[in-house]
């Protein structure tokens, strides 16, 4: 069997390969690339070395401005997403009536798409502010936490499901040792259930983090970086610098190789962090 398996693995693996370096490889490797040359399009690219990274903080103001807010934005979510979905994994998995109902409801709102969600939130909030005469618009820091809500009810119920998939792994001999030896509902929480669930906390954590950082349909579709381009994220920076700036492709290209890096590091930094907690543990 491990004969056939290793004469045949090259025959399987090669469609994969070929369309990983189609659709990645050679698109991220083009662009690196890219990111050093000035161009309108890639046959007319010429070297400028280093001149387009230093634009970027350079020339534009707004690309720092969309870093720091896009650091707020996934700092706020990931702890508020991760709390409300690990509190609804902890309820939704005791016997209440109508469990597997609210499982669906809540999980519901991730099939739906960035860009509906995006209008669909704009008008809620709109409709909610009008009543003291404002609109989403007027302030930044509606835009954010409008953001926030909206990336919350996205996200949640697909957090929460992994969740409730790891609690229900948890070996009740462990849960009900703890209960004899007289530990209360914090004890058992903090020492047992969490460490048990750790696995599912460094998933989750890992998506909500990117998630976060790579927002962009929603970001255009509720506030377009309005007022002023003060809620604009990193994503959506890029986006209108690289489409809506003629002659600022390449600047745009070192934006997006930059804002790799920033994801990267982050989510490999959290990555190490979080499984050194499931070592321990």
């Amino acid at each position: 069997m491990e004969k056939s398996l290793k004469k045949y693995f090259p025959l399987f693996a090669l469609p994969a390969l070929i369309c990983f370096s189609l659709a990645f490889l050679i698109p991220m490797i083009w662009g690196l690339i890219l990111s050093f040359c000035e161009f309108s399009t890639i046959t007319n690219a010429s070297f400028v070395g280093l001149r387009n990274y230093l634009d970027a903080f350079r020339i534009d103001n707004y690309f720092t401005h969309s870093f720091w807010f896009t650091l707020a934005f996934t700092v706020v979510s990931v702890i508020t997403i991760n709390v409300f979905a690990f509190t609804f994994a902890m309820l939704l998995t005791r016997n209440i009536p109508g469990t597997n109902a609210f499982r669906t409801i809540f999980f519901m709102p991730n099939l739906i798409g960035g860009i509906v969600l995006g209008y669909v939130w704009q008008g809620i909030i709109n409709g909610v502010l009008f009543y003291f005469e404002k609109t989403l618009l007027i302030n930044p820091d509606y835009g954010f936490w409008g953001l926030v809500i909206l990336m919350n009810w996205q996200n949640v119920g697909y957090m929460m499901v992994i969740y409730i998939a790891a609690i229900q792994n948890i070996p009740t001999d462990m849960l009900e040792a703890a209960a004899i030896d007289g530990a209360n509902s914090r004890t058992t929480l903090f020492k047992i259930v969490i460490p048990a669930v750790m696995p599912s906390i460094t998933i989750c954590l890992f998506m909500t983090i990117t998630n976060g950082f790579k927002l962009f349909d929603q970001n255009l579709a509720l506030t377009a970086g309005q007022p002023a381009r003060q809620t604009e994220m990193m994503a959506l920076n890029i986006y209108q610098t690289f489409y809506n700036r003629p002659g600022f492709e390449g600047v745009g290209q070192a934006k997006a190789v930059i804002f790799t890096l920033i994801v990267a590091v982050i989510a490999l930094l959290q990555l190490f962090i979080t499984r050194r907690k499931e070592y321990e543990n």
